[in-house]
C-alpha cells in the first residue's frame, strides 16, 4: 500500500503570524469589504435587540421571559418604551453618521450639524407609529388565521408562523425607511429574511390585511405596491425585469409590479415588472410567468401539463444454474 504524502508540520505561531500579514494586506487592498476606524458603523446585534424589543411591545405576554398582567402591563410598557427609545436614538445617530460620511468619502468625521436632532425626532416619530402598527398586524393576524383552516388560534399564528414574524418586522422596517432611516431597516429586513425564508425589502409597500401562507421562498421588491387583503403562498417572486444599465440607471426608478386588493397569488408564480399590474379580485395560479398586466376579477392559469407515467422495467430472470 502507498504512503500518503503528510503536509509538513507548521509551527502555530508562524503559521498565525503569516495569515494575519496576509488578511491585514487584503484590507487595505480592498476598502469595500472592511470598515477599519469607522466609528459610526451601526450595530447589526443591536438593531436585532430593536427587532426584539419591538415584538414584546406588539404583542404583549408572547414573548416575555416574565408574566405580564393588566396590573403590571402599564410599568412594563413603559419601561420597553424608554429601551427602545434609547436603542433606537443610539442606532439612529450612527446610521445617519455612517451615511453622510459615506456620501462624503468619509471625510466629516464627527461633524453632522443636526444628526442628533434629526436621530432624536426620527426616534419619536416611529414609536408614535406603534398604536398604527399594532392595528395593523391585528388584521394580520386574522387574515392569516382566517385563512389557514389548520391554524388551531391566533396564538399559533403569532407564536408559530413565518408569515406573521416576516409580515411584523417588514412593517417595523417600512415605517423606519419611510422616516429616511439609512441601513436600519436594511438589516432588519435581512434578518428576517434569514429567519423566515421571506425577503420583503423594506421600501415594499404592503396594504391591510396581508396573508403569506408557508412562506419560505417568497421575493417582494422595493418598489412593490400591495393592495388590502392579499394573500401569497411559498415561492411567490414579485420582482423586477432584467435591468440592463446598471444601479445608477435603475435605482429610484418604479421596477416591481402592483398588486391590487382582494388578490390571492399562488405558489411559485413570478411577476415582474414596474409595469405589470395586477387588477383586484384577481386569482394567480401557480407556477405561472406573468410580466404584463391582468385585468381586474381574472383567474390566470397554466395549461395542464402532459404527465408521463412509465411503469417499472420489468427485470430479466437470471439462467438458472445446471
Amino acid at each position: 500500500m502507498a504512503k500518503t504524502r503528510e503536509t509538513p508540520r507548521i509551527d502555530a505561531s508562524k503559521l498565525i503570524a503569516e495569515l494575519t500579514d496576509q488578511l491585514v494586506d487584503s484590507y487595505l487592498a480592498d476598502e469595500r469589504t472592511q470598515h477599519l476606524d469607522s466609528i459610526f458603523l451601526p450595530s447589526r446585534a443591536k438593531c436585532i435587540e430593536i427587532i426584539e424589543l419591538l415584538r414584546r411591545l406588539a404583542f404583549p405576554g408572547f414573548f416575555d421571559d416574565h408574566l405580564i398582567t393588566t396590573g403590571n402591563v402599564h410599568d412594563h410598557v413603559k419601561s420597553m418604551l424608554a429601551k427602545t427609545h434609547h436603542q433606537l436614538y443610539d442606532q439612529a445617530r450612527q446610521a445617519l453618521r455612517y451615511d453622510l460620511n459615506a456620501r462624503e468619502g468619509g471625510r466629516l468625521g464627527d461633524n453632522c450639524d443636526g444628526c442628533d436632532e434629526r436621530a432624536e425626532q426620527l426616534t419619536d416619530d416611529f414609536l408614535r407609529s406603534l398604536p398604527e402598527l399594532r392595528r395593523l398586524l391585528a388584521l394580520d393576524v386574522m387574515a392569516t388565521f382566517e385563512g389557514d383552516p389548520a391554524s388551531a388560534s391566533t396564538d399559533e399564528n403569532i407564536f408559530c408562523y413565518p408569515g406573521i414574524d416576516a409580515i411584523f418586522t417588514h412593517r417595523v422596517a417600512h415605517r423606519l425607511n419611510q422616516l429616511g432611516t439609512p441601513l436600519l431597516p436594511r438589516i432588519m429586513s435581512e434578518y428576517a429574511h434569514n429567519e423566515t425564508g421571506v425577503d420583503i425589502h423594506p421600501g415594499a409597500t404592503i396594504g391591510e390585511s396581508f396573508c403569506i401562507d408557508h412562506g419560505t421562498g417568497i421575493v417582494i421588491g422595493e418598489t412593490c405596491v400591495i393592495g388590502d387583503r392579499v394573500k401569497l403562498y411559498q415561492g411567490v417572486t414579485l420582482g423586477a425585469l432584467s435591468l440592463r444599465g446598471g444601479h445608477d440607471r435603475w435605482a429610484g426608478v418604479k421596477r416591481h409590479p402592483t398588486i391590487g386588493d382582494d388578490v390571492t397569488i399562488y405558489g411559485g408564480a413570478i411577476i415582474l415588472g414596474g409595469d405589470t399590474t395586477i387588477g383586484d379580485g384577481a386569482t394567480i395560479g401557480g407556477s405561472v410567468f406573468i410580466t404584463s398586466d391582468i385585468p381586474a376579477g381574472h383567474t390566470v392559469t397554466m395549461e395542464k401539463a402532459n404527465l408521463k407515467i412509465t411503469p417499472p422495467k420489468k427485470r430479466k430472470k437470471p439462467p438458472e444454474t445446471p
